[in-house]
């Protein structure tokens, strides 16, 4: 996280203020990845430009040039730039209370519900803004990930047939639940899960469909089962604090619209890419889809190592005095 920036990069970076007319955004995302994450992205800095009449403007720095994945958080709170993308999960404990969906998995909600859990909790709960000022950071909006199911190797129908599998694991929830599954969880980076599933490293992988076909998985791996896991929550889009604070009245209120309108614009094309990767897997890729047990995974919630990480998050959460039931509440079955 204390990744050091090179004085050349801060220095250009700084130029960047944030009552200046162009605004810089901060990614690791290729420009040219394709995905709903890219092309949203560009989505939102369009969008930008065209609601503040083109006074102002987004200039994104893709594919990590200024910044990689883990170095963001630090290069926004130092005002290298302005947005960019925090992905919540790799700061578990600079970001506890915005990490809560990754201790509840399996959850109920899909992308867009966790989306506006988030946007929710940062509006009644001043915990959670608090977190990322601490850091000189502020949330303008929420990219979770996909409904998640699980790729293998294998055909899985039932959670009898998950003992003894190797399942890429990683978080909280994850290694307690695949060991409450009766399989084993083995820590994997996903640039790495391709040649796992290839050389039977592990049998199986939580991943959603657009995810599967983008990393290429579905080559090395033709059985995705429908296991209720649950939308992951991804990134943060968020903004160097100072920048945000500077903002005046008008353009501050395009950034909040903004925020909300691209969780319905991600979530939409998101919905358009699984639907485009079922039916590339019906097809040519010749992925089966297997429907599995309703209720036989949600019944491994009241595993007591599921609920020890579970409760971990609440103690977090009632040590910075907030109140959980209703965040919970969102976030059991």
């Amino acid at each position: 996280m204390r990744t050091l920036i090179s004085a050349t990069i801060v220095a250009t970076a700084l130029a960047s203020a944030a009552c200046a007319d162009t605004f810089k955004w901060l990614t690791y995302k290729p420009q040219g990845a394709g995905d709903a994450q890219a092309i949203t992205t560009q989505w939102f800095a369009d969008q930008f430009a065209e609601r503040t009449g083109g006074k102002h403007q987004i200039d994104i720095f893709w594919g990590g040039s200024v910044a990689k994945a883990r170095e963001i958080p630090e290069a926004l709170a130092a005002g290298v730039g302005d947005f960019g993308d925090v992905i919540t999960p790799y700061f578990p404990d600079l970001l506890p209370l915005n990490n809560a969906v990754g201790f509840y998995i399996p959850q109920p909600m899909k992308t867009q519900g966790v989306g506006e859990a988030m946007a929710t909790w940062h509006k009644d709960y001043p915990q959670f803004g608090q977190e990322l000022a601490q850091q000189n950071l502020h949330a303008v909006g929420f990219r979770p990930l996909e409904n998640y199911g699980l790729l293998c190797t294998k055909p899985v129908r039932s959670i009898d047939d998950m003992a003894g599998l190797r399942i890429r694991s990683y978080g909280f929830a994850y290694p307690a639940l695949i060991e409450a599954m009766g399989a084993t969880p083995v820590s994997i980076s996903t640039s790495d899960s391709y040649e796992a599933l290839q050389r039977s490293v592990i049998d199986c992988t939580p991943i959603g469909p657009a995810l599967a076909r983008g990393w290429k998985y579905d080559e090395v791996a033709k059985y995705y089962i429908e296991v209720p896991f649950g939308a992951s929550f991804g990134h943060i889009i968020a903004m160097n604090l100072d920048s945000y604070n500077a903002l005046d009245a008008e353009i501050r209120a395009v950034v909040d619209q903004l925020g909300h309108d691209y969780l319905m614009e991600y979530s939409r094309m998101l919905d358009e890419d699984d639907a485009r990767v079922r039916e590339l897997w019906q097809g040519d890729l010749g992925v089966e889809v297997i429907d599995f047990p309703a209720g036989e995974l949600e019944a491994l919630v009241a595993d007591d190592k599921v609920q020890a990480v579970r409760n971990e998050w609440i103690e977090k959460a009632k040590a910075l005095d907030l109140p959980v039931d209703d965040i919970v509440a969102k976030l059991t079955f």
